[in-house]
C-alpha cells in the first residue's frame, strides 16, 4: 500500500493519500495508519481522479486549489501530496 509520510518545512506539509477512483460518489474516508483514504468518482484517465483528488482535499480543507501538490504518484493509487499554508496537526484535524 505504500508507507505513511508527513514531512513538514517551511509553509506546507507533505502527506501520503490512497485514493480509489470509480466510487460512487466522492468523499474523504479518514485517515488509517497516518495514510488519508479517498474515494473519487472521476476515472484514473487523462488526470481527472487526480484533479479530483485534489480539488476534493481543497474544498475539505478550506483552502485554494493551487495550494495542493501531487509530488510523487500521479499514476499510482498511493501518492505524496504536498499542501501549503497547513501544518500536519491542521491537516489531521480537520480531515478525521
Amino acid at each position: 500500500m505504500g508507507r505513511p509520510l508527513v514531512a513538514t518545512s517551511q509553509n506546507s506539509t507533505i502527506v501520503t493519500v490512497r485514493v480509489l477512483p470509480r466510487s460512487s460518489h466522492d468523499k474523504i474516508c479518514g485517515v488509517v495508519d497516518g495514510i488519508i483514504r479517498l474515494r473519487v468518482s472521476a476515472p484514473p484517465v487523462d488526470g481527472k481522479a487526480n484533479a479530483r483528488c485534489i480539488t476534493l482535499l481543497s474544498k475539505e480543507l478550506g483552502i485554494p486549489v493551487s495550494a495542493v501538490q501531487i509530488m510523487r504518484g500521479e499514476r499510482s493509487r498511493v501518492k505524496l501530496l504536498r499542501i501549503q499554508g497547513m501544518s500536519e496537526h491542521e491537516i489531521f484535524t480537520k480531515l478525521e
